[in-house]
């Protein structure tokens, strides 16, 4: 079917506004927030109801079209990048609270609710939704639960995957699942963690159900200077090892907490090499606790200053610039490249003195910003892509931070999902029989390959040329794409 023969047949389902094909209306949808790649789709489809979205799949499982779904388009990995030849299906007007049962401490919410939205809509019952990625202002729960979204509290809450508990979902035929139940657990394989991080390649996310949690009666946060930061990250061990289990575990070198501090005026010590910001949370007896155990290991592990937020307003003040570092950094330089590698704690140190020395190597500025407490690492690579193959070199020099992750026992992502971006890098962490088996699973939900190809999963014939370049140069070259 040619492209007028498909938009005709997509003009039944939608309106004139729901369906954009022009080329000026489809300049926006052209990529996430991976803006290195981009790419203008066949057509954006934004429909408002179940039913638009059913046939809309149908159609294009008929005519074997390639359908890419997007939610706030805040992703880091390319996941929602489109397909030249295919559908962008835009779940934004999904954007309405459902339910909420405050006595079960859940909500039913559409695909395209903020994140930040659902706190809000629950806050008058004393309850919230714990994960809260930087972008929890603009990013979707859809999107969310596609990348297997974390943020600042995910050390002590949990991910995206621990925090929900049914899936409404539809098929690339259109047919309509359910995965989990409003039960503590349900019979049969997990499915619900199977779909949390499957980055639209398996089905499309109509609805979830999350699970609340009730507001803490109170949290403090101590932020804590340092003058090395290899010296931080050997803290952040050394808090986990008695006992602690913080709310929020924060690292910032010196670019970093100067870049948010000139950006929302966090209160950061500009003379610091790094920070580390520790929030602890729960009953008033239980904090006071923590507090003093915190700040005593701050201490002994070579903190310079050690302050604790006075009152709600300053640990507000703390945390905004955490949240603020993302776009912060984007001041610095034209154009950054955000990694996302997860490596053990106890590693923490090592790793950020190979990154530094990788830095020096390819003369590519990188600042650090990550969860510390849970080792998920967020390396900025600073970078003009003006300037002939400094894009390539700043890919290159990721792919080395992604290989050394692995190398230490971690993985290439801890929440942004693996995308276009770290494709290549799936080849050094999965052999060749883990690879056949994701692709198994992917033909169980999607046998012709049309949901979100090229993306997540490389090809065995990829994996192969990608191992014979590492032999014969060492490193990583510019990612090419190639469909599923």
């Amino acid at each position: 079917m040619n492209r007028q023969a498909l938009l005709k047949r997509l003009f039944g389902v939608l309106s004139e506004d729901q369906l954009l094909h022009r080329v000026e209306d489809l300049k926006p949808y052209e990529c996430d927030a991976l803006s290195a790649y981009h790419c203008l789709p066949l057509a954006v489809a934004i429909p408002d109801e179940e039913a638009q979205v059913k046939a809309i799949l149908a159609l294009c499982y008929a005519e074997g079209v390639p359908v890419v779904a997007r939610g706030a388009g805040t992703g880091l990995s390319g996941g929602s990048l489109p397909h030249e030849d295919g559908i962008l299906l835009s779940l934004a007007r999904f954007n309405r609270i459902l339910s909420v049962d405050p006595e079960s401490m859940t909500a039913v919410v559409q695909p395209g609710v903020r994140n930040l939205a659902i706190s809000e809509a629950v806050q008058e019952h004393g309850l919230y939704y714990a994960p809260d990625p930087s972008s929890q202002i603009a990013c979707s729960i859809g999107g969310n639960v596609a990348e297997n979204a974390g943020g600042v509290h995910c050390l002590k809450y949990g991910l995206t995957v621990h925090n929900i508990v049914k899936l409404k979902v539809l098929t690339i035929e259109g047919e309509e699942l359910t995965i989990g139940c409003d039960a503590l657990d349900s019979p049969g394989y997990d499915l619900l963690a199977l779909l949390t991080g499957s980055e639209g390649m398996l089905a499309i996310i109509t609805e979830v159900t999350v699970r609340l949690l009730p507001i803490p009666a109170l949290a403090k946060v101590a932020l804590a200077s340092f003058d090395d930061i290899a010296v931080a990250g050997e803290a952040v061990s050394r808090i986990i090892a008695r006992g602690v289990i913080p709310a929020g575990l924060e690292l910032m070198d010196n670019a970093a907490l100067c870049a948010a501090d000139d950006f929302v005026q966090a209160g950061y010590p500009r003379d610091a090499e790094a920070i580390l910001l520790c929030e602890v949370d729960g009953s008033l007896e239980e904090v006071e606790d923590q507090l003093v155990l915190v700040l005593e290991i701050l201490r002994e592990a070579g903190a310079t200053d050690i302050r604790v937020a006075r009152d709600e307003a300053e640990r507000a003040q703390f945390w905004a610039g955490r949240k603020a570092a993302f776009p912060a950094v984007g001041r610095l330089s034209p154009d950054y490249y955000c990694m996302d590698g997860t490596i053990p704690r106890h590693r923490i140190a090592g790793v950020l003195r190979y990154i530094r020395d990788l830095s020096k190597e390819y003369g590519l500025a990188v600042v650090n910003v990550f969860h510390a407490g849970d080792g998920n690492l967020h390396p900025l690579i600073l970078y003009d892509a003006n300037n002939p193959g400094e894009l390539e070199r700043t890919e290159e020099l990721g792919g080395r931070i992604l290989d050394y992750c692995v190398a230490v026992g971690g993985a290439i992502t801890g929440e942004h999902g693996v995308g276009i971006e770290k494709i290549n890098q799936m080849c050094h962490q999965f052999g060749s029989d883990e690879i056949t088996q994701f692709h198994r699973i992917k033909a169980a939900f999607d046998e012709k390959g049309l949901l979100n190809p090229g993306k997540n999963i490389p090809t065995l014939q990829r994996c192969a040329e990608f191992g014979a370049m590492h032999v014969h140069h060492g490193q990583l070259s510019h990612p090419e794409l190639e469909r599923f």
